[in-house]
């Protein structure tokens, strides 16, 4: 269907920030920047939520396509040539209207901007660097904008938009080149790992002040990311966290974004998940994806091509340690920082507050409850002292029977056959509802 050219400006943001709902990559956050004389507008690292989407999410980005036409005919996407939907296109000059207006009452931070492909790359990749050009010159914008970077476009036109955008984006779309030739024949992986390298280098360049600022702002300040789509083809998690691991490592990605499969087409070459989109399984990459980045874990530590998906019962932090029992407990007044990081229910911020309290005191599990340590999940896996919270088998059947939900271990299978067993509706076997140390405790004391 070709782009109706006698359309309104609400019509247009209605269907083009519809068509856009389906790319994930997008943060509101990641560089901070002040306002300034003469400018209209700031970004801050923090992210300010302003209003809220349909289904409940806090949005702080004008979220939209320039267009919703394109060239390709990728099979998953809604936006695909072959299919009759309703286009239509933005000018520059629409785009920066709506984002100055919806800034002015205060309802977005600022632009997430991605677009289909119309008439080529560097046709459309030359209407964003147009577009930014204005909001950041004539507009006199200074807000937070997130942009698209078209595989197949000009390496100058990247270049200019990224001394005008504070983060891009490259979409790798699928894990495999082989998926990316079964569902989007148009696409390679050389041609989306090309700009991504690019801006890779000229984020290292800007660092390196080897490319001139403009707007005293460095290229792509705020990193580049990426997204995946989760369960069109047949990679498994092991897959996956083993691309993200190979995109931080090699590309210096901020994030990689996972989208769980929406079959919008009806395409024989699309699955049929039984479930629906398997946002389960979109949740477990992103906490794999968490561990990767801040955890220290290796992708090859959380699975193998022997075990390659993660339990759906447990999150990956409890699994890994349940299989890694010998580690436990570790004492908290003597554990290096790595090591409490890998302790279920201690995070981050835990772990530091903890480093630091310990300078000063011996450490007791009330005191680690005002840290911020989740306790239901690491007095399984800690001392305090020498001693552990409750007398605690530590078993690995024991645990997780504490640590999966009963909600859960009722309708989920558990997919590792080594140490989990099938679940029947009617038959919870050894996972049969157990009481928790806090439950023996209370009783012992008189306490229930």
């Amino acid at each position: 269907m070709l782009i109706q050219e006698q359309m309104g400006l609400a019509e247009k943001l209605t269907i083009l920030s519809d068509a856009a709902k389906y790319d994930v990559s997008c943060t509101s956050s990641g560089v901070d920047r002040g306002g300034k004389k003469g400018m209209l507008g700031n970004a801050v690292s923090a992210g300010l939520c302003h209003s809220f989407g349909a289904d409940g999410r806090c949005i702080s980005l004008l979220k939209i396509l320039f267009t919703n036409q394109c060239v390709y005919d990728c099979r998953y996407c809604i936006n695909r040539r072959s299919n009759d939907v309703a286009r239509a296109s933005f000018t520059p000059d629409e785009v920066c209207t709506l984002t100055m207006e919806f800034y002015r009452r205060n309802y977005i931070e600022g632009l997430f901007l991605s677009s289909g492909i119309l008439h080529s790359p560097d046709y459309t990749m030359d209407l964003i660097y147009q577009t930014l050009k204005k909001l950041r010159t004539q507009y006199r914008f200074n807000g937070y904008i997130h942009v698209k970077a078209i595989p197949g476009a000009d390496p100058v036109l990247i270049e200019h938009v990224g001394l005008l955008a504070d983060r891009m984006s490259v979409n790798l779309e699928l894990p495999t080149a082989q998926g990316l030739k079964s569902l989007a024949p148009s696409k390679s992986r050389s041609r989306i790992l090309a700009p991504m390298r690019q801006i890779q280098r000229g984020i290292q360049a800007g660092k390196a002040e080897l490319i001139p600022r403009q707007r005293g702002a460095r290229f792509v300040p705020a990193g580049q990311s990426t997204q995946m789509i989760v369960g069109a083809t047949p990679e498994s998690d092991y897959h996956m966290i083993k691309v993200a691991e190979a995109l931080y490592h090699n590309y210096d990605l901020r994030r990689v974004f996972y989208s769980a499969f929406v079959r919008v087409n009806d395409d024989s070459c699309l699955p049929v998940l039984p479930g629906g989109p398997p946002l389960l399984r979109e949740h477990r990459l992103y906490q794999a994806d968490w561990l990767l980045r801040f955890y220290g874990f290796g992708a090859d530590e959380l699975l193998t091509e022997d075990r390659p998906h993660f339990n759906v019962l447990l999150d990956p932090k409890c699994d890994w340690a349940l299989r890694h029992l010998d580690v436990f407990p570790v004492e908290i007044n003597r554990a290096d920082y790595s090591t409490l990081l890998r302790v279920p229910g201690i995070g981050v911020k835990s772990a530091r507050r903890i480093a630091a309290a310990r300078k000063g005191a011996v450490l007791d599990f009330a005191d680690l409850k005002k840290l911020g340590v989740v306790l239901k999940r690491a007095v399984y896996f800690i001392t305090c002292g020498g001693r552990m919270m409750y007398p605690i088998k530590v078993d690995e059947r024991f645990i997780t029977s504490q640590l999966v939900g009963e909600e859960r271990r009722k309708v989920w299978d558990i997919r590792s056959t080594d140490s989990y067993q099938q679940i029947s509706m009617f038959d919870d076997g050894w996972l049969s509802p157990q009481p928790t140390p806090e439950d023996v405790h209370g009783a012992v004391f008189g306490q229930i």
